[in-house]
Parts: C-alpha cells; structure tokens; sequence
C-alpha cells in the first residue's frame, strides 16, 4: 500500500518519437522491424526488443537538453537506457508491466506502472510500499 508518496513538480511526458533523439552519446533511432525494435546510436546496433508500439520517457536534465537516460516500455518489461556511458549501459526490470508515469531522482527511477509503484536503481527494481520521499 503506497501512503505517504508525494511527488514535487510533473513526471516527464511519455514519448513516442523514433528519433533522431540527441543523447549525451550521440544520436538515437530506433527502427521497427517486424514486431522487434532495434535501437542504434549513431547507426549502430545497442539493443533489441519486442514492441507493438514505441513508448518512452526521457531524462533531459541538462543544460542542452540531450538525453541522458531513458526508460523504455517493452513486450518483457521497462528497460533503462543510461546513456551517460558510452556504450550505452542496457539494464532490463525483469519483470513484465504496463508504465504509466516516471520520476527521475539522482541515480534512481520511480514509476507507477499497472501493479503499483516501482523503484529502479542499480538493475534492481523494489516494488515500494510506502515512502516519505519527495521525487520529480
């Protein structure tokens, strides 16, 4: 049961752009192929998965407004994209849900997704209970 979660400001908007999309490691497209999606930076291959449609939400928390993470909705589940290393670090949730909302905060990502809200830090995803902090 999640009582005391509050949250300062929006979460960032899903998005569904294919790209370009300029991150802090060069630039991102992602191309449909069948029911996969393949995404590149600066047209090379980084990661697969499958998809019926394109949804993600972007971390611009610098002056340039560039990406520079990046959570994206698959088939199996919310993958991070950190596109703060280059190559790009891939980090899968492991566990299949619908995403609806996203906060960035520091290193962490919080999500309210179709079973509740989600904690996203290190490769591992917490499913909260409560929390008195503040995310935006």
């Amino acid at each position: 049961m999640l009582a005391t979660l509050s949250f300062a400001t929006c979460a960032h908007a899903q998005s569904s752009t294919s790209g370009p999309i300029a991150t802090v490691s060069g630039e991102l497209q992602f191309e449909r192929n069948d029911r996969n999606v393949v995404a590149m930076l600066d047209q090379k291959t980084f990661d697969r998965f499958e998809a019926n449609t394109l949804a993600h939400y972007d971390d611009t928390g610098n002056a340039n407004d560039t990406v520079t993470r990046m959570l994206v909705q698959t088939d199996a589940g919310p993958v991070l994209y950190d596109f703060r290393r280059r190559p790009p670090l891939v980090q899968r949730s492991g566990r299949r849900m619908t995403v609806k909302r996203v906060f960035w905060q520091g290193d962490e990502v919080v999500m309210q997704g179709s079973q509740g809200w989600f904690r996203f830090v290190g490769g591992e995803l917490t499913k909260l209970q409560s929390s008195s902090a503040t995310y935006h």
